[in-house]
């Protein structure tokens, strides 16, 4: 066994929003990876579209710095639990993790998740306390509930004597001590250099490489990103590719890449420990080990959770179909779906009786949207229905998911939140009181139970509260939970909205369109106060007839109206009701258009 000093690999794992991204930008910074005159975005590595509307880190992405003559490779993770499955799988290239906490807030759902998969795994972990210089932050507090969470999950006694950096990400300083000044990110730097063990391997022996990524490029095909965990590699070589359903295939190393900074460096070859990227096998799959032709002994790639949420996607077959999307058959979105099964490995997809329809399972509403979305901005045109908790059966048992919600709300507003979430079947875990006048409550409760909640909790708490919630296990069914307390207002006729049309409306609940809208027969316009479905005619122009009276003739106002995110749309919908995905346009309607047949199927039931 051999240790490679110059060597190490670390990936920041923090709950959502805690600063990991801001982080890496000061690491790349202050290593030198930049020239003085080069023009760098803020948070580098959210390096898609996507990333950077929402702020939040979506796909894993590795970077590397030099210090001191060590190379340290650094990994990215997503902060947010429906992004799970890109977290566990990269803990198998790291020797050792990051784990970022941010000093105000403390430890949250997603820290509990991510740390638990890494102490699972024997990661040694270096404890970062972030935002030290935001007021109101508690850092020595903070370390004690750090304490208290790792002996929670069961760490063993060289995991609980871990070491703490405090730092700001933001102004780019780190020290040991929360009352020194810090000056830049040095500290830190030599912490993970002390602290992170260096890989241990045998670099002599028959190469074994793990792939726990899969990257795509234009010009060069699929790329399997991983670790050299034995021996070593080098262009040209012979290999042999173990697949996960145990069959082999021989392959040839035709291209091999390093991370250099935020760039992919092509090199000649690598040895254990290294972090590097192959390109040009093209059946290569997340979780597959190249083996020496000579010592074929593929590796056991981890265990990924299974998703929890599922839906419908449905080739889309509203009157509007076909008008904006450039993908539409159900051929297209087979292909599309099934190759993002190929790299986005917690996500599964399956064939129904309808060949219209394809079943999705992920690992919550976040994780099946992003899909939805960047599908849309892509170019194709679906349906999707509402999303549905997959409950499992253990000892002849029916259970759900339940996952573990965590809420910081000012005092004033406990009283509606607990209401709230009563009638939803949650169980109070933990409640305290911050010194800012923050209430702190821990709840466990059913996936079930939280779709749809996010909306009445900004409107309960006036946008004052703070929610997160992560998967916590499977147990026995609580019942039924009542989540819709509204009903839909439905365009009684397909045209275009005016505005004497949407005057009468508006009175019925709150709308969801404007005028001058092209709405057909059967789609959702908006939302009534009441737990009915109302028609309402939005196109109803004004006759004119020559009959002049003072009053009549005033100018309508309308109640501005509310524009609804996909995610929003999502939580709206009802069982009966499917939400059409467009590249221009996101739209809500029943799965049944026709008000005639809707009332027939109720009147059978």
């Amino acid at each position: 066994m051999e240790t490679r000093e110059d060597l190490r690999n670390v990936a920041i794992i923090a709950h959502v929003d805690h600063g990991k991204t801001t982080l890496v930008d000061q690491l790349l910074r202050q290593s030198g990876i930049f020239r003085s005159n080069e023009a760098v975005a803020e948070r580098v590595m959210d390096s898609n579209d996507l990333e950077r509307e929402r702020g939040i880190t979506i796909l894993s992405k590795n970077t590397s710095v030099i210090y001191n003559d060590t190379k340290i490779n650094i990994v990215d993770t997503p902060g947010h639990a429906d992004f799970g499955g890109e977290v566990e799988r990269i803990l198998t290239m790291v020797d050792g993790v990051l784990l970022l906490v941010d000093a105000f807030e403390g430890c949250m759902p997603q820290t509990r998740f991510v740390l638990k998969k890494a102490l699972g795994l024997g990661k040694k972990p270096l404890v970062v306390v972030n935002k030290v210089d935001r007021d109101g932050a508690r850092p020595l507090e903070v370390i004690d509930e750090v304490l208290d969470l790792f002996i929670e999950l069961g760490a063993d006694e060289d995991q609980l004597e871990f070491p703490v950096v405090y730092t700001s990400a933001r102004d780019g300083f780190a020290m040991l001590d929360p009352n020194e000044k810090g000056e830049d990110m040095k500290p830190l730097f030599e912490a993970i250099i002390k602290e992170i063990p260096a890989p241990k391997g045998d670099i002599d022996g028959g190469l074994q490489f793990l792939v726990s990524n899969i990257e795509y490029d234009e010009y060069v095909g699929r790329i399997g990103v991983g670790r050299v965990e034995r021996g070593s590699i080098s262009v040209g070589q012979q290999g042999v590719l173990c697949h996960r359903d145990g069959t082999t295939s021989n392959v040839k190393i035709s291209k091999l890449y390093e991370f250099d900074g935020l760039k992919r460096v092509e090199c000649q070859n690598a040895k254990m420990g290294d972090l590097i990227c192959i390109s040009g096998i093209s059946e290569i799959n997340i979780g597959e080990t190249i083996c020496d032709t000579e010592i074929v002994e593929p590796l056991p790639f981890v265990k990924i959770d299974e998703p929890t949420v599922s839906m419908n996607f449905i080739v889309n077959n509203s009157p509007f179909a076909g008008r904006e999307g450039k993908y539409v058959t159900s051929r297209n979105i087979r292909d599309r779906l099934f190759k993002e099964v190929e790299t986005n490995v917690a996500m599964r997809v399956e064939e129904t009786d309808s060949a219209d329809t394809f079943k999705v399972s992920g690992r919550g509403e976040l994780h099946l949207s992003i899909l939805i979305e960047t599908m849309r901005r892509e170019g194709y045109e679906f349906q999707v229905s509402r999303p549905q908790v997959i409950t499992k059966t253990i000892d002849g048992v029916v259970c759900e998911p339940i996952e573990y919600l965590m809420i910081e709300v000012p005092e004033e507003y406990v009283g509606a939140v607990m209401e709230k979430l009563g009638s939803r079947k949650a169980e109070l875990v933990n409640m305290g009181t911050r010194d800012s006048g923050i209430t702190h409550i821990e709840y466990r409760i059913p996936s079930r139970g939280i779709m749809g909640y996010r909306p009445e909790f900004l409107t309960d708490t006036n946008g004052n509260g703070i929610m997160s919630h992560v998967f916590d296990s499977y147990e026995p069914y609580k019942g039924d939970i009542v989540t819709r307390h509204q009903g839909s207002l439905i365009a009684f006729e397909t045209g275009q909205t005016v505005t004497y049309g949407l005057f009468a409306a508006q009175e019925r609940g709150r709308l969801f369109v404007g005028p001058g809208v092209d709405v057909y027969e059967g789609m959702i316009v908006g939302a009534c106060p009441k737990a009915e479905d109302i028609t309402v005619n939005v196109c109803k122009k004004k006759h004119i007839t020559n009959t002049r009276a003072s009053g009549s003739d005033e100018a309508l106002k309308l109640t501005p109206h509310s524009i609804l995110s996909l995610e929003q749309c999502l939580e709206f919908i009802a069982d009966d009701e499917l939400v059409e995905i467009t590249p221009e346009n996101i739209r809500m309607r029943k799965s049944i258009l026709s008000k005639e047949a809707r009332m027939k199927k109720q009147f059978k039931k």
